[in-house]
């Protein structure tokens, strides 16, 4: 591989990159968005709940610990 073709697969490289980069930008906005918008009262039970059961599973002694079953069991659907 010559030097010229190292660097047009590194610029692809980096391109790719770039646009993951503004992907995830643009998902985090828009779930951004969307917070902001949701009757906070209403679900505020329900969201006590789901972040108690987030820091019972992954956050030991102000430690974030994530296991490959927890994620495994975030996957899961009612076929499995």
């Amino acid at each position: 591989m010559t030097k010229e073709e190292k660097e047009k697969v590194l610029l692809e490289i980096e391109l790719r990159k770039v646009k993951a980069l503004e992907k995830i930008g643009n998902s985090l906005d828009a779930l951004t968005v969307w917070v902001e918008e949701i009757d906070k009262f209403e679900w505020s039970e329900r969201i006590q709940y789901y972040l108690s059961e987030f820091h019972g599973k992954v956050v030991k002694n102000n430690e974030v610990i994530i296991k490959d079953s927890d994620i495994e069991d975030v996957f899961k659907t009612d076929e499995d």
